[in-house]
């Protein structure tokens, strides 16, 4: 072989090469049973979640994708059938989701991690009597413990906005209730129509976005 055919089967090979390692090397090798974190920095795919993991400090850990959001509301009136009893809030509006489930009043967290719930209500008086509101999360059937937001109001015809950012960390197919009550029948919350200036107003709202796994 002569050194200039010789050349140009090696530069045929190194197109070759180049070629091939373009198109594989972009792909994560897959998480075995008996993959082993021994190492910081090692990336895989886990195939049985569907997500890419990292090796960090002996253990793997989910590298978070968008799968994790979701925004509802309720564009109606929400009342309550009897004074300081507990009610779940049924959300009849979900404008955006992704990872999580939203079906009446209840919420279903398809993927684990810590998420930052923002959670509106507009509390209405139709009486001049004091009345007080509550709301709080319930978690797999259980009232999350210190959870309680509480307001009070009292003017006829008064409407206010109550609101709170908390951070949950939550299980793979964890549910959430939003529940809410009220000391006085005459005190819902309410959904205004839009006007000819403004959109309508929902009765509440709820924000999810997960932040880390």
């Amino acid at each position: 072989m002569t050194p200039k055919l010789f050349d140009e089967n090696i530069q045929r090979w190194a197109n070759r090469l180049t070629k091939y390692l373009d198109q594989v090397r972009s792909l994560l090798q897959f998480k075995t049973a008996d993959a082993k974190a021994t190492q910081d920095g090692v990336l895989l795919w886990d195939s049985t979640n569907k997500y890419p993991v990292v090796s960090k400090d002996g253990e793997f850990r989910q590298i978070v994708l968008a799968d994790g959001q979701c925004f509802c509301s309720r564009t109606t009136d929400v009342t309550a059938a009897a004074a300081d009893t507990a009610y779940a809030i049924t959300f009849d509006t979900t404008t955006s989701s992704d990872g999580i489930s939203v079906s009446g009043d209840t919420i279903t967290f398809l993927h684990s991690g810590n998420f930052t719930l923002s959670f509106t209500a507009q509390v209405y008086s139709d009486s001049s009597s004091t009345k007080h509101f509550w709301f709080f999360p319930e978690i797999n059937g259980t009232n999350a413990t210190g959870s309680t937001m509480k307001t009070s109001i009292h003017d006829n015809e008064l409407t206010t906005v109550v609101s709170r950012t908390a951070l949950f960390s939550m299980a793979k197919n964890d549910t959430m209730r939003v529940m809410w009550a009220v000391s006085d029948t005459n005190g819902w919350l309410e959904a205004f129509p839009a006007e000819s200036f403004a959109p309508a107003t929902p009765a509440a709202t709820l924000s999810i976005v997960r932040v880390s796994q």
